[in-house]
């Protein structure tokens, strides 16, 4: 019933700090998170603190 409208999406989170620091190389790589979120309830951008394995720190990880 639910199927065609796919209310709960699957996002990917990405690392905000460490997409700024890309530019200068001081980082191995940027931290990537999938989660899903309700689309109705949900419906700008997510952002959520996670840990970050590259910076070594919880930071904000925004949705791409």
């Amino acid at each position: 019933m639910a199927k065609g409208k796919d209310i709960r999406i699957t996002v990917i989170l990405e690392c905000t700090t460490c997409v700024r620091k890309g530019a200068n190389k001081e980082s191995t790589g940027i931290s990537r998170y999938i989660t899903k979120k309700n689309r109705h309830n949900t419906p700008n951008r997510l952002e959520l603190r996670k840990f970050c394995r590259y910076c070594y720190k919880h930071t904000i990880h925004e949705e791409i």
